[in-house]
């Protein structure tokens, strides 16, 4: 079994690494289905989905793997986007009424009466952020759900929602080429929120995908991050994806990561490391960073 975390200050128990099911397309096919199962037996117990991903099919994909076991996984998923009728794109719609209707939904995809974590799916400044926590504080009251957090790059946004509710998670990309979220970190400290890191293994830029340009990062700056990787983890006697994941897990800040699978053969590889992650030394961080230039949010800072 993989040890268990607490999530920010709630009472959830979770695996440092869950499953991020965004990743599984198609809905409740076999393979999918399988996946799950097989996560759930190998200890993960922290899987994330959302209402957007394939107009609600991930959310009823992780309602039928969690059948018979529901008590012994923490469900996650997001609200806060509502599909246009013709399926074409979705429109921003974060509302306390949109919110304490739209729960109804993914309470019966998921096949549950409670979600463990409900993640606001975005935000604005010009939200009306005052109703919106009074939303999920109303569920929370109703025993619709355990505990409330908020999926979200702004970091106005975020420091917003860190002063002025209860969430007990952030959810943003971090990893070694995107370490733009450090900024937040002593604020997530000081009110004991935890991150929910995902996109650890860069879309597999630094393990075994072409070396392409990442987010403001050249495509020089990701190959020399994947030779510092390809060095490092060969020293270390590890893997790339164990470097990896590693690496965001150890950072200051209480973390968990949620990792994306799409095959059973990823997902032996991801628990086959979980054993063996541990904190990396300082002078390993370091070394993984040199000469590796850190972005930085331009936009949504005040």
């Amino acid at each position: 079994m993989l040890p268990l975390i607490k999530l920010g200050h709630s009472e959830l128990m979770v695996s440092p690494v869950g499953i991020g099911a965004m990743s599984l397309k198609g809905g409740t096919n076999k393979l999918n289905l399988d996946i799950l199962k097989h996560a759930y037996d190998s200890g993960f117990n922290f899987f994330d989905t959302a209402d957007l991903y394939e107009r609600g099919m991930n959310e009823t994909l992780i309602g039928q793997a969690a059948a018979g076991v529901r008590d012994k996984m923490v469900l996650a998923t997001k609200v806060g986007n509502q599909w246009r009728s013709d399926g074409s794109t979705w429109d921003w719609k974060a509302t306390k009424p949109y919110i304490i209707k739209t729960v109804e939904s993914s309470l019966s995809r998921l096949n549950t009466d409670y979600i463990d974590l409900y993640q606001l799916h975005g935000g604005t400044m010009e939200d009306p952020i005052d109703e919106i926590i009074e939303a999920f504080e109303q569920l929370v009251e109703d025993g619709k759900i355990r505990y409330y957090g908020l999926s979200s790059i702004r970091p106005n946004v975020i420091r917003t929602y860190a002063e002025k509710s209860n969430i007990v998670s952030v959810m943003m990309q971090y990893n070694l080429l995107d370490r733009r979220p450090e900024l937040l970190f002593p604020l997530l400290e000081n009110n004991n929120i935890s991150l929910i890191g995902r996109g650890a293994l860069t879309q597999g830029k630094l393990i075994d995908k072409p070396i392409d340009n990442y987010l403001q990062l050249t495509s020089g700056e990701v190959g020399h991050a994947k030779r510092n990787i390809d060095k490092i983890s060969a020293s270390l006697g590890i893997s790339k994806m164990q470097l990896l994941v590693s690496y965001v897990l150890g950072k200051s800040v209480r973390s968990v990561a949620a990792v994306g699978v799409r095959t059973l053969a990823q997902l032996k590889e991801l628990t086959a490391i979980i054993p063996s992650l541990s904190p990396l030394d300082e002078e390993i961080y370091q070394e993984l960073e040199r000469g590796l230039r850190k972005l930085n949010y331009t936009d949504h800072l005040n």
